[in-house]
């Protein structure tokens, strides 16, 4: 059964009262009835506490269909998480691997990845790979794969191999709808 307590601490808790107990932290305002002479007080907050089948746990929302989580991949990456580069005298916009990653666990936190293969050029002059990215959706799994090349003696951005392989997780991310946005850009 829920009890409810108002409080004004500004915060409302959702408790448990099970041997596993979970705590749930939301924020949510009580206005009274709305008329000409009365304001809603914004510092009112309430406690409610409720049984654990009554709150969905944090990790229930992990396990989501596959179409949700690609919807999700292909929303337009907001331009302060881009970084700009210029090659062969043209600015070109991408999204940092460590970037990819944090959005691929937020939006898709069952994913993963895996370095299928790395092949260097018959004079040794460059390094490519393959690389593929894996997500779990609750109704099925889908992967993508792409390729990252990178000249041996371009250590601009570090080691020829880790670069080849963000360029490669990038593209295999892209493919599912991160960041596609950008490929299309100019375009249009």
């Amino acid at each position: 059964m829920a009890s409810l307590v108002t409080k004004k601490n500004g915060l409302s808790k959702f408790v448990s009262t099970s041997k596993h107990a979970q705590s749930l932290w939301i924020s949510t305002r009580s206005f009274a009835k709305s008329s000409a002479k009365q304001r809603p007080n914004e510092n009112e907050r309430e406690e409610v506490m409720v049984e654990p089948e009554d709150v969905p746990l944090p990790t229930e929302g992990l396990g989501r269909p596959l179409s949700e989580i690609l919807k999700q991949l292909n929303k337009k990456v907001p331009d302060s998480l881009l970084r700009v580069r210029v090659e062969d005298g043209f600015s070109v916009k991408y999204i940092p691997w460590h970037i990819a990653n944090r959005v691929m666990n937020l939006y898709a936190p069952e994913w993963s990845g895996e370095v299928r293969s790395i092949t260097y050029s018959p004079g040794g002059k460059s390094v490519s790979v393959v690389y593929r990215v894996t997500l779990y959706g609750t109704d099925a799994e889908i992967y993508r794969e792409s390729t990252g090349t990178a000249a041996i003696e371009d250590t601009s951005y570090g080691d020829p191999v880790q670069k080849a392989e963000a360029m490669a997780f990038r593209r295999a991310c892209a493919r599912l709808g991160l960041g596609l946005h950008l490929y299309h850009e100019d375009m249009s």
